[in-house]
């Protein structure tokens, strides 16, 4: 086991075959792609080092490459009864999409900010931090404002569908696009507070989403409609706004 390894496995539990997996897949991509990998990390509960230790929970892994295309696939399979979320991304690539302000941010942020190395020789999982920390600070309110009205919209037309099925009495296919609204009215709350979330489960549950009915998460929606337009970024308007952005 590398020195790194050793040192993300710091707190934990030896026979936690989730480390013993990510570990494995550190090891084998470093041997296999030498060249080419930068860096190896995990994501996720293992990485907040705060996990329950349940088997069932996804390992989420990211393996850093010098140039695009190279090391291995993107690729999520299920190891020694481990399901392994694999994401390959070149350095650059990755910096970029830290660097950006999207509507699924409160989504992603922690995928940039919480990491454990496996292997990060060069300290390259610290500029990834820092450089998604600086784009923060240097955000503006409007820009927070402008991805949580693009959320919004996501999770307006999810939660009328769901009533339109509702009505229909197609009682399955309503319960996924409301589950779907619940998540979107979440990312609308952490990108008007700037709260990001570890996964979406974590999101509905820290905004009261997780249980909310119909009528509920129609509320919260309206609510948040009121708050985007008293914030400059109304979620009505008219031709000309929609043709000027």
């Amino acid at each position: 086991m590398s020195a790194s390894s050793e040192q993300a496995g710091v707190g934990r539990g030896l026979d936690d075959r989730r480390w013993t997996v990510a570990e494995r897949v550190a090891e084998a991509a470093r041997r296999r792609f030498p060249a080419d990998v930068l860096a190896v990390a995990v994501h996720g509960p293992l990485a907040h080092g705060d996990d329950d230790g349940g088997g069932d929970r996804e390992v989420g892994m990211l393996v850093v490459t010098y140039r695009p295309g190279t090391g291995p696939p993107p690729a999520t399979r299920r190891v020694d009864g481990v399901l392994v979320d694999l994401t390959v991304a070149a350095a650059e690539d990755y910096l970029g999409q830290a660097r950006v302000l999207s509507p699924l941010w409160p989504l992603t942020a922690d995928r940039y900010v919480t990491t454990r190395a496996l292997h990060d020789p060069t300290g390259w999982l610290r500029t990834l931090r820092d450089e998604h920390l600086g784009r923060l600070a240097r955000a503006r309110p409007a820009e927070f404002s402008t991805a949580a009205r693009q959320a919004w919209y996501r999770g307006s037309a999810a939660h009328a569908r769901a009533a339109r099925l509702a009505e229909w009495y197609e009682t399955d296919q309503a319960l996924l696009m409301l589950g779907e609204a619940r998540l979107a009215a979440a990312t609308v709350t952490g990108l008007l507070s700037r709260t990001y979330f570890r996964d979406p489960g974590d999101a509905v549950r820290r905004t009261g989403l997780a249980g909310a009915d119909m009528t509920e998460v129609g509320l919260v929606l309206a609510r948040q409609a009121e708050e985007l337009t008293a914030r400059g970024r109304p979620v009505d308007g008219t031709v000309d706004d929609l043709l000027s952005g």
